[in-house]
């Protein structure tokens, strides 16, 4: 379980997959999460919960497998590239976010981000499957960021970005038809799945 509270920008060393079947092995730079992260612990790499595979020198290593890889934007990574970091949230740590799985459910193309005051408006395109997640205000992961959903229309939503964000993640950079990783509030997908027709318990 993550907060969609980034702690580290880290940067892509090297991007490899040894076959089209073989997992894409992420060595990733994040001297401080490295310094916090043992064999076996999760990560949010830009949304997607990975495993530490190695931790040692200030890097870190991950195996992203086709699922994953099909499912996100990981494996358009290469060196050089930067991902927003965020170790998995420990009892007793401050919930500063919404609940993050880290679990994309899948990946949005940016409309639109424009300047707005001293932060921006980022406008996504959502495939209709998610956007049906999306409220006005509602929370939503992108690229593993936590954000509020400033506006809705009907190909995609809109969200402010602060100063704070923009220097500190890689949303900063994002120019239009750049793709995302999108993860949508599980409290909807529960409550779409419980009041649905099979979410009716016997009796009722």
């Amino acid at each position: 379980m993550f907060t969609g509270i980034v702690r580290e920008r880290g940067c892509v060393v090297s991007a490899e997959q040894n076959g089209a079947e073989s997992p894409l092995r992420l060595r990733i730079a994040a001297p401080r999460i490295a310094a916090e992260t043992q064999l076996g612990d999760s990560v949010s790499v830009s949304g997607c919960c990975l495993t530490a595979v190695e931790s040692s020198d200030g890097e870190l290593a991950f195996d992203a497998v086709g699922e994953t890889l099909g499912r996100t934007t990981l494996a358009a990574l290469g060196a050089g590239d930067d991902v927003n970091l965020e170790p998995a949230l420990r009892a007793g740590e401050p919930l500063g976010g919404h609940y993050v799985q880290g679990h994309v459910d899948g990946v949005a193309r940016v409309r639109s981000h424009e300047r707005e005051g001293e932060g921006s408006r980022l406008w996504l395109d959502l495939p209709e499957p998610l956007l049906r997640y999306c409220v006005e205000k509602g929370s939503i992961a992108v690229d593993g960021v936590s954000l509020t959903i400033a506006e809705i229309d009907a190909g995609g939503i809109a969200v402010a970005l602060v100063p704070h964000t923009l220097r500190e993640t890689t949303l900063g950079a994002l120019e239009p038809g750049d793709q995302v990783n999108v993860e949508a509030d599980v409290l909807a997908k529960y409550v779409e799945r419980l009041a649905g027709p099979s979410g009716v318990r016997s009796g009722q």
